[in-house]
């Protein structure tokens, strides 16, 4: 296993978390200018982000496979969340929202939804 470090261009998502599973893809260019990829096969797990660096631009990847190509220069970086960890939905038995407007126009709410589920008994 080793560890890569990808310089990437542009700014780095601020959703992108120390743990995440970093993930690579040559894309292919269509006539209409659009990004694709031929099948999920194309698709390279690269190993575990471990450190993000906003002022460099870059971010370290480890448990990388010593099979593993690095990513060419215009390949496509992306990346997952682990499932366990970010659960989408509150766990417990009470949960509480404040809504506030500090607006001083006046405003409407239409909705407010809560998916809730019975966890234990």
């Amino acid at each position: 296993m080793a560890t890569i470090e990808l310089r990437l261009q542009g700014a780095i998502t601020p959703s992108l978390q120390v743990g995440d599973t970093v993930y690579y893809c040559v894309p292919n260019q269509t006539s209409k200018g659009d990004i694709t990829t031929n099948e999920l096969s194309d698709i390279t797990k690269l190993g575990s982000c471990s450190a993000i660096s906003i002022a460099s631009g870059s971010i370290r990847v480890e448990n990388v496979p010593s099979n593993i190509d690095a990513p060419l220069r215009d390949s496509f970086i992306f990346f997952s969340k682990d499932n366990k960890v970010n659960l989408s939905s509150a766990l417990g038995y009470y949960a509480s929202a404040t809504l506030r407007n500090d607006s001083l126009e006046k405003a409407e709410l239409f909705n407010i939804g809560a998916s809730v589920f019975e966890s234990s008994k």
